[in-house]
């Protein structure tokens, strides 16, 4: 009664639903024993100053669940079969008293995805790597595309769909697949998904079973990596080099069941993986009877030199499955994405897309075709990498003060491609305490180190520029290069021109 006596005092429940949960919790605790009648609605509601239908409300809540039981002309009784659990036992106060918390009741799978390569301050921010500038995107017109199509909307584009997506957009992407990135596919072969993360995890569970090993790159992608995880493999990192990943420098046992690399724009060091790298590893899963995932996810901007072609387009045996996805060039609210799996796989994936993720967003998938069809993605992408080049120019002109010789540290790798690239810094550099320094200023870059999984050897900056805006590069550019010197105790430019200036 006395807690009932502070109803409304400080909390933002209706009336009714607090004397629910008060009378709840006597209830549970036991304070009102099985068997025990409640006084009648009208004397509750004048003991505690309430209006009688508050009180007759929490009653027949209470009634309903199976809390309190009514016997006609008798009145209402705490029902016998009412749970007891101890005072000041509720789940939050067993966790206090064992010292954990909620993680305590993870699975071990849940406390390594909690943990490992979390990515809890990834930010839109000037120098994340990986983000693309959407501002440019434009927006007047997508938004006039999908008012188009939801408004000619016919009621099978608002259920889910089992064909693996729109006919005419995986009929679009197929096109420019074939045309762009020299991939062999018809329509058939493409699945519309979510992003790169959810094909990943498609590929993963119709490709491996609980417990398979999968080869990932080291350093790596931190996504992909969870995706793995998520899915029950055991992940087994390969060393990357200046050629990509290294089959040869893979253990003997176990063999791999899937392969997943970045063949074009290797992430994060920007590695392009060789032609006869490429032949190893497709030498290698024919061997190991693997699955390669092919995750071409910035392959639409290059800058220096001829495009470089898919890995998939190589294979002659149909075993590399080929993802990419739209929020690079568009933005990446969007989430579409594409997989584009061998023929024989076509209906299997199909069917578990369709029982597995319910795809829809159909009047989406209907508007970005016809983007693609008008000729607007193709412009947009002409535009983004017109800026993106400017922008990487800028980035490289700040940091060149930086490099070295050919053959030697500090030195940049993955320019030629993408939308990062990775200042690769002496092993001695502490790469994390740098990026910390840079993040006080408000700069978001990322250690190399933190990609790696086993590997103790590496250490750089991950610096993207897609969504710095030129004036922020040519403003930040030398504060990444000072910092950067300063931790290697080289002298800095600016540091040398002020010192010239005060002599």
């Amino acid at each position: 009664m006395a807690e009932m006596a502070r109803l409304g005092a400080q909390d933002a429940l209706p009336l009714h639903r607090q004397l629910y949960e008060i009378l709840r919790r006597a209830l549970l605790e036991g304070k009102l024993p099985a068997g025990e009648r409640l006084p009648s609605s009208r004397d509750l509601a004048q003991d505690l100053d309430l209006s009688r239908n508050t009180v007759v409300a929490a009653i027949n809540q209470l009634s309903v669940e199976g809390y309190l039981i009514s016997r006609v002309g008798s009145g209402t009784f705490v029902n016998d079969n009412v749970p007891r659990v101890q005072p000041g036992r509720a789940p939050e106060a067993r966790w206090r008293k064992a010292g954990q918390g909620p993680a305590g009741e993870l699975s071990d799978r849940g406390k390594a995805l909690s943990t490992a390569f979390c990515a809890t301050d990834l930010e839109v921010q000037p120098f994340t790597p990986g983000i693309a500038d959407f501002s440019a995107f434009p927006l007047p017109l997508w938004q006039r595309l999908q008012n188009k199509h939801w408004r000619m909307t016919y009621p099978d584009m608002l259920d889910y769909n089992n064909s693996g997506g729109y006919a005419p957009l995986r009929r679009a992407i197929a096109d420019y697949l074939r045309v762009s990135r020299s991939v062999q596919l018809d329509a058939d072969q493409v699945i519309v998904t979510t992003g790169t993360q959810q094909s990943l995890e498609l590929c993963a569970r119709m490709l491996a079973d609980h417990g398979d090993t999968v080869w990932v790159e080291d350093p790596a992608y931190w996504g992909a990596a969870k995706a793995f995880m998520a899915t029950g493999l055991n992940i087994t990192p390969v060393a990357v080099d200046e050629e990509g990943i290294h089959p040869e420098a893979a253990p003997p046992s176990p063999a791999p069941r899937l392969i997943y690399v970045t063949p074009s724009h290797q992430y994060p060091t920007g590695a392009v993986m060789s032609l006869p790298r490429r032949q190893q590893l497709l030498l290698a899963a024919r061997e190991h009877r693997a699955w390669i995932l092919e995750d071409d996810y910035d392959s639409e901007y290059r800058f220096s030199g001829p495009p470089i072609s898919s890995l998939e387009g190589l294979d002659t045996d149909g075993r590399v499955l080929y993802m990419g996805t739209f929020s690079k060039v568009l933005y990446p609210g969007i989430k579409l994405g594409y997989l584009v799996v061998p023929k024989p796989l076509a209906a299997a994936f199909k069917q578990a897309h369709y029982d597995l993720n319910r795809p829809g967003q159909m009047p989406m998938q209907a508007a970005l075709a016809e983007f693609i069809e008008m000729g607007h993605f193709s412009s947009a992408l002409r535009r983004a990498r017109q800026n993106y080049a400017e922008r990487r120019q800028c980035l490289l002109e700040a940091l060149k003060p930086l490099l070295g010789d050919a053959d030697r540290l500090p030195c940049i790798s993955g320019a030629e491609q993408g939308l990062h690239l990775c200042l690769r810094l002496p092993a001695t550099a502490d790469d994390k305490a740098i990026a910390l320094t840079l993040a006080r200023q408000g700069l978001t870059v990322r250690p190399l180190s933190s990609y790696c999984i086993e590997r103790r050897d590496l250490r750089g900056l991950v610096i993207g520029y897609g969504y710095a805006p030129l004036t922020e590069i040519q403003r930040c550019g030398p504060l990444i290069e000072q910092a950067v010197a300063q931790a290697i105790k080289r002298p800095s430019s600016a540091r040398t021109r002020q010192k010239q200036r005060t002599i």
